[in-house]
């Protein structure tokens, strides 16, 4: 399957021969973890205000979202070194920020994985347990399963989820009935009366989350850890975000079909996906509403697996690059990082197991008690900035020495990293302004 290929690093590296749909993994793995629930429910509120005349910014989303991931994939790939390697030479205050971040972050994360998972499980079984216990129930699964298993067993298991999503909500958007004129018109670039908001939301929301950072990871997780996957990278990221644009058009159809016309409202976050079942209950049935119902587990828990497996990967990563810089081992007098993350080492790890258990126990104390106004606070301020420190960072470095000359940015990269970031900028303040301070 592979050939012996100097890269002119003085390093032979195993290339394949060629980009092949067998190789995608990664990518599955990234477009399941980043798309939640909320991601869900916000492109439905926009389908139901708007119909389908932003249907062209789910488009550019899904272009927007290929270049940050494909800088993220490229930065591991070129340099054999990882996005947090990378962030540590700009400077301390990266770190500091980083683990201010993954701490709280990791925190209300947690609750929040563990009661979206749980709302659809309580409305397929209504006489079983409550949300609470079955949201503790989904954590200890996710935990006992990242736990256990490496990144082979994780990537299927992501796989099998991903196409649950997938077929349940292509389904639904075919039983609405969706207006092909009208999907199209919608491709053409408008901003009616107050879109202005949600057609920044849908360009720069859905899928976008630490996990796209944890990207890298995974394809060095999957064994990719030179530039003879690249290639690979690239077309494993492409149908990554083609399929999370194929959810968001899907979700915009539903939402102008079954919401628009009639004038209905969902609550917002996870729970409006509780409303579209009833409604989808009274237009088709119960057993469309069930297999609704069954989508959304599907992509509330993927994202909870997701992420116990993806920033785990990073804190670990994270607590041993401290470890050598305090003994003084400099990441050139060690082997590769990216192939450390490859042969499994970092998912036996005492730090990659202490981010699971983080991610666990001490968020169920949030499930019983109001959320400390002060943490939700810093948690909307630190996650409202991650997006827009991302794309900027991966600007940097991409044009830097840092990054061999040959996988540097070229005009349409530092082009769509930079709009990233300057839109990403823009959604931070207006997050930061929402925040209830």
């Amino acid at each position: 399957m592979a050939d012996i290929t100097d890269t002119g690093t003085d390093e032979a590296v195993s290339r394949p021969r060629k980009s092949s749909w067998t190789y995608i993994g990664p990518g599955i793995v990234v477009a399941a973890t980043g798309v939640g629930a909320g991601d869900l429910v916000a492109t439905l509120i926009a389908g139901s205000k708007f119909g389908y005349t932003l249907m062209w910014a789910a488009v550019i989303g899904c272009v927007v979202k290929i270049s940050l991931a494909e800088a993220t994939g490229r930065w591991h790939l070129a340099t054999g070194r990882t996005l947090f390697e990378g962030w540590r030479s700009l400077g301390r205050w990266t770190t500091v920020y980083f683990a201010v971040y993954v701490l709280v972050w990791g925190f209300v994360y947690g609750a929040t994985a563990m009661s979206s998972s749980a709302l659809p499980i309580v409305a397929l079984f209504p006489d079983g347990p409550g949300l609470k216990t079955w949201a503790v129930i989904t954590g200890l699964i996710g935990l006992v399963f990242v736990w256990f298993n490496q990144y082979a067993v994780f990537e299927r298991v992501m796989t099998v989820l991903i196409g649950v999503m997938f077929v349940v909500v292509m389904y639904v958007a075919i039983r609405v009935a969706p207006d092909l004129g009208a999907s199209f018109a919608g491709l053409a670039p408008v901003l009616p009366d107050g879109s202005l908001l949600y057609t920044l939301g849908l360009i720069g929301g859905v899928g976008g989350t630490i996990t796209m950072a944890a990207y890298g990871y995974w394809v060095n997780a999957k064994g990719w850890t030179n530039t003879g996957w690249m290639k690979v990278m690239r077309l494993d990221n492409r149908v990554a975000y083609i399929t999370t644009g194929l959810f968001v058009v899907a979700m915009l159809i539903i939402g102008a079909e079954l919401l628009h016309s009639s004038q209905i409202a969902l609550t917002k976050g996870d729970r409006g996906l509780i409303d579209l079942g009833t409604i989808l209950e009274d237009r088709f049935g119960a057993t469309t509403a069930k297999l609704f119902l069954v989508g959304f587990f599907a992509t509330s828990f993927s994202s909870l697996i997701g992420v116990w497996h993806g920033v785990s990967l990073m804190f670990a990563d994270f607590v041993e690059r401290i470890r050598k810089d305090r003994v003084g081992v400099a990441a050139d007098e060690t082997k590769r990082t990216t192939e450390e993350v490859a042969s499994g080492e970092r998912e036996r790890s005492v730090p990659f197991r202490a981010y699971l258990l983080w991610l666990t126990f001490p968020p169920i104390s949030l499930l019983f008690l109001d959320e400390p106004f002060g943490l939700v606070v810093v948690y909307g301020v630190l996650g409202a900035f991650f997006m827009p420190f991302l794309a900027l960072t991966l600007v940097w470095l991409l044009n830097s020495s840092r990054t061999p000359k040959e996988w540097r940015n070229g005009i349409l990269s530092n082009v769509m990293l930079s709009a990233a970031g300057l839109l990403f900028v823009v959604l931070c303040v207006q997050q930061v302004r929402d925040i209830p301070w």
